[in-house]
């Protein structure tokens, strides 16, 4: 890539699982509307008729009237095309199939285990992790072989594990994962802070929060609004309005099929005195399973949702539907910004800006300096030319400590079970699973869900 006439040019960018219907709209939409870049967007996909869809797809986006970014969108047919030479490397995947993901949500209920999302916690996270490690040791291998100084972002779940294994595999890999969850939680305290102090919407990158945890499982210890301490705000409007919970101003955010009440958000502020930064169905996964998961009559009580791999499966058809129609030209995608800000990374990365954002990259700077330096965590890191320099985020608090650790130690039972394919480790990880064990300690019933969950989705 190359700077010339005050923009970034020449940017190769190679897009694994450039296939997809929606996620790929989102980051086509925000390279349109960016002015100061341009370049390539190579898109890889074991589905090579979804990429060569999606290439019309983004060069009919990309000469839109609104457009200012102009990339040019190819399709590649194999992993080491699409990477020689990168400059950036985008991974968003599915790994297999939604009739896997059926597996992995449905089949624990036989004990009694609900999960509301199944693809980071809980079991169906780690059995999507046993299916998608292999695949990034084989994107890692490739990287490291085709563009080794390529900056890599990942957006695949589960997220600390795609990036835990893409440092085992190429230590010297510059990989992080981005996760849109904090900034749903800035929006709800912005919201709350307009609201009691009776200002006019705030925009969620006006809340300064200190991040500190680990992906889906992230908490705030600090926030606050032109230095308005957000705590007792938070704090006294939860009190008022715990039962009714907070209810989004805009329907539009991400996520939005899935919208809660923020109930499970207000408890746990309640019980730990942190503010929870993530969504209701994602906290909820991490918690013992008697809590906030118990069964479905409590998920109803809690304001928020079991998310249905048959909803997935249906909304996938409309998402098929839909490209359909934007390859013949029956529908354009609406050049507006997503609210996501990979793009505004790139950016930072190339040089030309500096920000603050949330980041998934291995603790090895102890930016939470009571969990394990190889374990994978999420706080913010400012961004610039290069260089991702993590903020030192602090110490866990000893209750929260309690909850996410046994996750971090999940996290090196499943990698090293996926590596070594020993299923003693898959089941010892089921076992120290908090919705598991609050539902059975049963060494043999787990076991045989193991099993039978392997045997159906690997």
């Amino acid at each position: 890539m190359k700077y010339q006439d005050g923009k970034m040019q020449d940017v190769q960018i190679a897009y694994i699982g450039g296939g997809s219907r929606g996620w790929a709209w989102t980051f086509m939409t925000d390279l349109a509307l960016e002015p100061v870049m341009g370049g390539v967007i190579r898109l890889y996909d074991i589905d090579n008729a979804a990429a060569q869809h999606n290439e019309v797809i983004g060069n009919h986006i990309t000469a839109a009237p609104g457009a200012v970014g102009k990339w040019k969108y190819e399709t590649k047919n194999t992993l080491d095309e699409a990477l020689t030479g990168a400059d950036f490397v985008v991974i968003s995947i599915l790994p297999k199939t939604f009739d896997e993901m059926a597996v992995d949500v449905h089949m624990p209920e036989r004990l009694g285990i609900y999960q509301s999302v199944g693809d980071t916690a809980g079991p169906g996270g780690m059995m999507r992790a046993l299916r998608t490690i292999p695949m990034y040791v084989e994107f890692a291998q490739g990287i490291r072989r085709c563009c080794p100084d390529a900056w890599v972002i990942n957006y695949t779940n589960p997220m600390s594990l795609c990036v835990k294994t893409l440092y085992y595999a190429f230590p010297q890999i510059k990989a992080f994962g981005c996760c849109h969850e904090v900034f749903g939680t800035q929006k709800v305290l912005a919201g709350i802070a307009a609201e009691v102090l009776g200002l006019p919407a705030i925009d969620r990158r006006d809340i300064h929060v200190n991040v500190l945890g680990i992906n889906h499982f992230t908490w705030f210890d600090y926030a606050s609004y032109q230095g308005i301490d957000l705590f007792p705000i938070y704090r006294a409007y939860i009190a008022q309005h715990f039962a009714e919970g907070y209810a989004e101003r805009d329907a539009n955010w991400m996520n939005a099929s899935f919208c809660c009440k923020h109930r499970v958000k207000f408890d746990l502020f309640n019980r730990y005195g942190l503010i929870a930064a993530a969504g209701d169905r994602h906290l909820a996964e991490f918690m013992p399973g008697d809590t906030y998961l118990k069964d479905p009559a409590t998920v109803t009580s809690w304001d928020f949702g079991l998310t249905t791999v048959d909803w997935r499966k249906n909304e996938l058809k409309e998402r098929l539907a839909r490209s359909a129609r934007l390859v013949r030209g029956e529908e354009e995608v609406p050049l507006k910004p997503t609210g996501e800000e990979g793009i505004a990374l790139i950016k930072a990365l190339c040089g030309l800006e500096r920000m603050v954002s949330n980041v998934n990259i291995p603790n090895t700077a102890l930016q939470v300096e009571n969990l394990p330096a190889d374990a994978v965590v999420e706080t913010n890191a400012l961004f610039e030319r290069d260089a991702i320099r993590p903020v030192q985020a602090g110490r866990l608090p000893a209750n929260i400590h309690a909850l996410v650790r046994p996750h971090v130690e999940n996290h090196d039972r499943i990698l090293r079970a996926a590596l070594t394919h020993d299923r003693d480790l898959v089941v010892e990880a089921f076992c120290h699973d908090p919705l598991v064990r609050a539902h059975t300690t049963n060494r043999a019933d787990i076991a045989k869900l193991v099993d039978d969950m392997m045997a159906a989705t690997l």
